[in-house]
């Protein structure tokens, strides 16, 4: 069964992680078992608050945040960032989301050095991370070009 074929049969929940993964994690958009064990998991987040007693706002809210749980960190999006803001005249900001698929394992050594937690953004690391995404994006241009 095709990848469209297989979107069409996921939950709410699924068809909000599918979509939210091919925007901010491309590399896992494939992964249907992680998709439907995390929307199955958000829908029963949903059920289990409003049987607590939570509104359905409240169980919407937790829900969410069960399905978006270690995802809000995007690898993919801070490439972009960094192609965006630093490399914008070497590499054409249209074509940086597709750059940044391809150069993205290239620059694992770096992400793997940092914790990157939901907040990590918000943390003084993320600073210290851009700044060396920026230094390896550098030296892989000028190793293997655009």
């Amino acid at each position: 069964m095709n990848d469209k074929n297989k979107s069409a049969e996921f939950s709410y929940y699924g068809l909000y992680l599918l979509k939210y993964l091919r925007e901010n994690h491309p590399d896992r958009a494939s992964d249907t078992d992680f998709i439907e064990g995390r929307a199955d998991h958000a829908a029963d987040v949903y059920e289990q608050s409003r049987l607590e007693g939570a509104t359905p706002e409240g169980a919407q809210e937790l829900a969410m945040a069960a399905l978006l749980q270690g995802l809000h960190f995007s690898k993919y999006n801070t490439v972009i960032e960094v192609l965006w803001n630093e490399f914008a005249d070497e590499i054409d900001p249209g074509t940086a989301p597709l750059f940044a698929l391809t150069l993205q394992p290239a620059l694992e050594e770096v992400f793997a050095r940092y914790p990157l937690t939901d907040g990590f953004v918000y943390t003084p690391g993320y600073n210290e991370l851009y700044t060396e995404l920026t230094g390896a994006v550098a030296i892989y241009l000028d190793e293997h070009g655009v």
